[in-house]
């Protein structure tokens, strides 16, 4: 199979990311002339890169989880501490993890053809949040034995109670990513 050009890749990231925003703001339901406007494209560019919605949604759960698999090494690449790097990074995850609530309802409908994302999802994830919780923990800047499972899943767990009155996921995710800090 040949390699895309970048700017098919390009259009087909800002494809993606067009889609994942409409699913967020509409559901993974919206019609498809939504994501297609977002994306400044034609809807016959959506159907000749995606057959089918499912094959959009794979897809832009797949395009989600690289992105953020790919920031870890970045962020701890270029921030001043391995701490800094590791709440960026948990920040991003929480993006992610609102989309993924977005995608609830598809990713848990029983469709064979989304068993494999959550297997993807942590065989991709937790090996970068893994590291990242290391080279804080080396730093001094937080407690080490800290395990990336954990720390994901009780960013989830954060998250799901999310949109309602008076709770702020971001901030309560904020709290715990706090207290993983090594005391003064």
């Amino acid at each position: 199979m040949r390699a895309k050009r970048a700017d098919a890749r390009r259009n087909e990231e800002n494809l993606l990311d067009a889609a994942a925003a409409v699913f967020v703001e509409s559901g993974v339901e919206a019609p498809i002339r939504d994501i297609a406007a977002k994306a400044g494209v034609g809807t016959a560019t959506i159907y000749r890169h995606f057959p089918t919605r499912a094959d959009l949604i794979v897809a832009v759960y797949r395009h989600q989880v690289e992105s953020l698999a790919a920031a870890g090494p970045d962020l701890l690449a270029d921030s001043p501490a391995p701490y800094a790097a590791l709440a960026r990074w948990v920040d991003l995850f929480v993006d992610f993890v609102v989309t993924k609530q977005g995608l609830a309802t598809v990713l848990q409908s029983g469709d064979p053809c989304y068993d494999p994302l959550h297997a993807y999802f942590l065989e991709r994830l937790e090996p970068v949040c893994a590291r990242l919780l290391d080279a804080a923990a080396e730093a001094g800047e937080i407690r080490s034995g800290q395990d990336a499972y954990e720390l994901m899943r009780g960013v989830g767990g954060l998250c799901a109670g999310g949109g309602k009155p008076r709770y702020d996921a971001r901030h309560m995710v904020g709290l715990l990513v706090a207290g993983l800090r090594v005391a003064d």
